[in-house]
Parts: C-alpha cells; sequence; structure tokens
C-alpha cells in the first residue's frame, strides 16, 4: 500500500538546525523516498533560511489564516531536498528573526501566535495545492496543534476526512506550555480546554493536544517509549502515555551514512574501516595536535561532543573528574551550553593540561575529527531520548561508555567475552560511571580484543533505510487506526 505522507516540522537540516530535531526531519523524508514512499515535507521559512537558500521557488500561492483573532497572509514557497519537495511558510511577521526560538535571553513572546500560525497554514496550503495526504507526520510541540485542528476545525472537511496523524516526541521536557488566557488565539473551540484534551494544570500544553489528538505517537527509542511511561521520565504527562501504550511506539534514529563514515568522510585526515583500522591513528595523532595534547602511546584517548547541560551528565563529570584524571587516560571535550558547566570544563582543563581539553564551540569538522581520532567515547547522560553521537561513535571505532538510558541502552551492547559494542552503567552515580571507563581501559590493554571490539561497533547498521522500514510500518498502523475511527464517527 503506497500511502501520500505529510511531514510537518518547526525544522529540517539542512534548512534550519538547532539539534537533532532538525537531523532527523531532514533525513527521514530522502529515506522514505528511496523506499517508494509518496513523501513532502512543510517548514517554517525562517531568516536563516532565506539567508542560505534565497533561490527558494515561489509558487504563487497565498493563503490566509485566522489567527489571535485577525487575518494574517502567507505566501508559500517551494524548493527540493534529494527529491523531496519541500514547501515554506513565508511569513515574516513570525519568522523573520535571528533565532528560530526564542534569543539567549529567553523564548520569544509569541511561540504560540506562531506555531498556531504555522499549524494552520501548513493545513491550508495543504488544501489549496489538492496534496491528498493519507497521514500527517507531526514532530514534538511546535505541531501538536495539527492532531487537534483536525479533530475540531477541521473536523468535518471531506479533504482530512481518512487523514491519519502520527506525533512524534523527540524530547519530552520540551512541551510547549502557555498560559490559559491565551487559549482563544489558538482558534480551537473552547471543548478542547479540558484535563482529557489540552488542558495542563492550569495552563494549555501543545505537546499534551499532539499526545491526546493523534492516532498513533512514536518517540526516538523503545527504551525512550517506556521511561516515559514513567513518574521519573514522564514529566507530567506519563498518565496519559501509559494510557495510550497501545498506541507508542518506538523507533531508532538513523544516521546518515554518506556524511559519517570513516571509511570516506573527507572531515578526517585519513580514512578507514572495520577491515583496516591502522589509519584511525593518524586522526587519533591531528585530534591530540588540534587540542594541544601530547601522544602518549599507551594511553586511550576519550571524547565528549555534547551540549554542555546538566541533562548529558556533566553534573556527574564533574564528581568524577578527581578520579578520571588519576586514570592513565586523555579526554577531549567539544562542545557549548550552560555557563556553569563550561566554566567547570575549563577549570578542569586548566588544572590538567596534560590530561584534559576543552573547546567551546560547536563545530562539524572538530566534531569529525573527535569521533574518529578517539577510542573512547562517553555519553553519561542523565536522560537521552536517543543520541545520535553514540552512534557515530560506533561508526567510528570511538568505543562508547554510557548511562544505559533511553537511546544509548538501545544502541550500545554490553561487552562481554568478545561480543558487544561498547559499556553501560545502569546507576547514575560517579562510582558507576567511573567503574565502567576502568572497565573499558582494561579491555584497551588487550590489542587484539579491543581491535575486535571495534570491529564489533563499526559493523552495526542504524542507517535511515533501517529506520524508514519502521516509519512506514507506522504510518499503514495510523492509517488503519483512522479508518477504525472514522467508521465510528
Amino acid at each position: 500500500m503506497s500511502l501520500n505522507v505529510i511531514i510537518i516540522s518547526s525544522e529540517a537540516a539542512p534548512f534550519s538546525k538547532t539539534g537533532g530535531l532538525g537531523d532527523v526531519v531532514g533525513n527521514l523524508p530522502v529515506a522514505l523516498r528511496k523506499l517508494g514512499c509518496q513523501v513532502m515535507l512543510f517548514l517554517p521559512y525562517y531568516r536563516s533560511t532565506a539567508e542560505a537558500y534565497p533561490d527558494v521557488e515561489a509558487t504563487g500561492l497565498t493563503v490566509v489564516v485566522h489567527t489571535a483573532g485577525r487575518d494574517v497572509a502567507t505566501q508559500v514557497l517551494r524548493a527540493s531536498h534529494e527529491g523531496v519537495p519541500v514547501y515554506f511558510i513565508k511569513c515574516d511577521e513570525y519568522y523573520d528573526r535571528r533565532y528560530l526560538y526564542g534569543t539567549p535571553e529567553g523564548d520569544y513572546f509569541d511561540n504560540l501566535e506562531r506555531y498556531a500560525f504555522f499549524c494552520r497554514a501548513a493545513l491550508e496550503a495543504l488544501k489549496a495545492r489538492g496534496f491528498e495526504p493519507d497521514v500527517i507526520h507531526c514532530n514534538d510541540w511546535q505541531t501538536g496543534l495539527i492532531p487537534a485542528y483536525l479533530r475540531d476545525v477541521y473536523l468535518h472537511d471531506p479533504y482530512f476526512m481518512k487523514t491519519a496523524t502520527v506525533f512524534t516526541v523527540h524530547n519530552l521536557a520540551y512541551q510547549g506550555v502557555f498560559g490559559s488566557e491565551l487559549y482563544d488565539r489558538t482558534g480551537l473551540s473552547r471543548a478542547l480546554f479540558q484535563m482529557d484534551g489540552i488542558e495542563f494544570w492550569g495552563n494549555m500544553n501543545l505537546l499534551k493536544a499532539g499526545l491526546v489528538y493523534s492516532d498513533v505517537i512514536t518517540t526516538v527509542s523503545e527504551t525512550y517509549g517506556a521511561e516515559i511511561q514513567t513518574a521519573k521520565f514522564g514529566c507530567g504527562l506519563e498518565g496519559l502515555l501509559k494510557n495510550r501504550r497501545s498506541d507508542l511506539f518506538g523507533i531508532v534514529n538513523g544516521v546518515n551514512y554518506d556524511e559519517w563514515d570513516p571509511a570516506i568522510d573527507k572531515l578526517i585526515p585519513a580514512n578507514y574501516s572495520p577491515d583496516d583500522l591502522g589509519p584511525k591513528a593518524v586522526c587519533k595523532k591531528a585530534l591530540l595536535k588540534e587540542f594541544g595534547l601530547s601522544l602518549k602511546p599507551d594511553w586511550p584517548l576519550a571524547g565528549m561532543i555534547s551540549r554542555l547541560v546538566e541533562q548529558k551528565g556533566f553534573d556527574l563529570l564533574a564528581k568524577a573528574a578527581a578520579e578520571i584524571v588519576n586514570l592513565n587516560m586523555s579526554l577531549v571535550i567539544l562542545g557549548s551550553g550552560d555557563k556553569k558547566y563550561q566554566e567547570q570544563a575549563l577549570a578542569l582543563a586548566k588544572k590538567h593540561p596534560k590530561k584534559i581539553a576543552v573547546r567551546i564551540a560547536f563545530d562539524n569538522r572538530l566534531a569529525h575529527l573527535v569521533e574518529s581520532g578517539c577510542d573512547l567515547f562517553l555519553m553519561p547522560s542523565k536522560y537521552e531520548p536517543c543520541g545520535l553521537n553514540q552512534i557515530y561513535s560506533l561508526k567510528y571505532g570511538a568505543i562508547p561508555v554510557v548511562m544505559a538510558t533511553g537511546g544509548l541502552e538501545d544502541t550500545v551492547i554490553q561487552y562481554e567475552g568478545g561480543a558487544g559494542t561498547g559499556f553501560k552503567f545502569k546507576k547514575y552515580t560517579a562510582k558507576a560511571f567511573v567503574d565502567k571507563i576502568k572497565e573499558a581501559l582494561a579491555v584497551y590493554k588487550d590489542k587484539q580484543a579491543w581491535a575486535g571490539l571495534q570491529r564489533n561497533a563499526m559493523r552495526e547498521d542504524y542507517s535511515w533505510e533501517r529506520s524508514a522500514r519502521k516509519y512506514m510500518d507506522v504510518y499503514k498502523a495510523a492509517h488503519g487506526r483512522a479508518s477504525v475511527r472514522l467508521s465510528k464517527s
């Protein structure tokens, strides 16, 4: 069964990106198209998009959306990304800004209006262009209102009568919560503002809207899908998610191996593969030089590429640092984030300049160099919906040492007796973290065993084709659920 799938998101690489959401939504439609799926993508037309892609084509289509008590017109633009049609909602009032969601000082005050408008405009553009979606795939709180609109404003619209909705939670912690006094700006009927609808502790919750009104929910790993049904990880929505568990699927994000494969990577000083690991030493030497560390032949080099925030385990790293610096290993850290953790990391490097080096930056070239040059990759995340860097690390033979949570649990197999791909600790404590690093160092001393472990890791397959096939199964399930829902209405 061939389905027409519309993916709607607030960001997608290469047009717009602030994090993992952009990577996922940039790659998934391309993989779906290669599998024969009819797919197109809808995005806001941000200032950064306009600057990077000034030649985006005008469709000649203008749609008018009634939002926040007034009519607002928007142009619909068009581009193509690896054969996938991409449509942009252009409204300078809302999207001609330096940042996507807010400044370093905080979120934009009108984010509710911006994304309520985007949701309505995308639906109106679909109608105006005559596209007939079998499935609309929404992503995170910014598009959470779409399933609600389809159950309310467009409930009796024959155009969307057979349309199923899939809603993907990339990170449950970001929910799009706004004051109830702003509710009427959404254009939704008051009937939806109740405990079993959009209401959330007296406010409205756009992520909850997607969870309540979509036909199927997905998240970005099976373990995270189970975790968010518990009070520890559910962010106040665990009851709802538990009630919808039969409609909840976990699909690990894929990786674009055209960009992340040491055998063909043009951003690293030497290429290597599972069958030829030797040139990885060239990458290690270059990485040490880049970060100003000396080469110690018997010492492994560990790396971290991350936002420097508590979620990523930097509070744990701070507690474990005193022991880590006494181990026979070096550590490089690349990333930026909370001022507190940036200062802690820099202070650690200043105190131990022969063992630890830090670069406060987001730099794609350096990220590739770190993955290729490291022997170990540390990801002590407190929680991790999916994670991509551990998957890159597997491919690059940088053996991951991770907290057994979310996607880290699903993608890293504990090494034992020659089998496995990395090392996992189950308790979020400095001792458990350091003990796993020590376990990895013990294996590193056995060069034959270590090379075997690297080959195991590098041969793992987390391609987008693998993930896209699972999404196609979910789309079919959603379409079936929508048909049942329609027959009962």
